[in-house]
């Protein structure tokens, strides 16, 4: 079995991904610091990667929308700020990665390739208010916990940024590059 399943120890992997921090001074927090929280609550294997808040670990059996809401409380706690934070399996990662449609796609920029990961599923409404947003030349498709995201022009200049996808989908959400998303995935099978 591979570890984005379940490592030595028998614990599943997971990935949390944290918003909003370490951005232009606001929200500041140490991946030290971050690790060592996430090991205070007895999550083993943690590894960060890069400053903006992705965290690989281990935990016994839980559901992630369980161990968000622990790891929300566990940081207002010690870092005195509430941060949003969506959790998804390494199965789920692997999932994601995967089935990509927009990297099938001949000459595609994988630079330019986003996903915005869902903290729960949308209802219906807010797909349809999503289908209606401007999007000009950028496309996304929609799967599950995540939105699949090609920015020809660059994520910075998108009408599908993460603020937007949350309003149409009445969802908290975060977004990562595809580079990010591969190193994540990597991590979680321990490559």
């Amino acid at each position: 079995m591979a570890r984005e399943e379940v490592s030595e120890k028998g614990m599943p992997t997971f990935i949390a991904m944290l918003r909003g921090i370490n951005v232009s001074g606001h929200k500041t927090m140490k991946m030290e610091r971050l690790r060592a929280a996430f090991e205070g609550l007895g999550f083993g294997n943690v590894q960060t990667y890069v400053q903006s808040g992705n965290v690989v670990f281990e935990a016994k059996a839980a559901a992630p929308t369980g161990i968000a809401a622990t790891l929300v409380h566990r940081i207002e706690r010690d870092f005195g700020f509430s941060v949003p934070v969506t959790v998804v399996t390494g199965q789920e990662m692997g999932r994601i990665f995967r089935e990509n449609p927009f990297v099938k796609e001949a000459g595609v920029d994988l630079s330019k390739l986003h996903v915005t990961f869902l903290a729960d599923t949308p209802a219906a409404a807010g797909l349809a208010k999503m289908g209606a947003l401007p999007a000009g030349p950028d496309r996304f498709h929609w799967r599950s916990r995540c939105v699949y995201l090609h920015c020809p022009h660059g994520y910075g200049n998108t009408k599908l940024s993460n603020n937007a996808i949350e309003r149409a989908l009445s969802v908290g959400a975060t977004t990562r590059n595809w580079k990010t998303v591969t190193t994540l995935h990597q991590m979680a099978v321990g490559a």
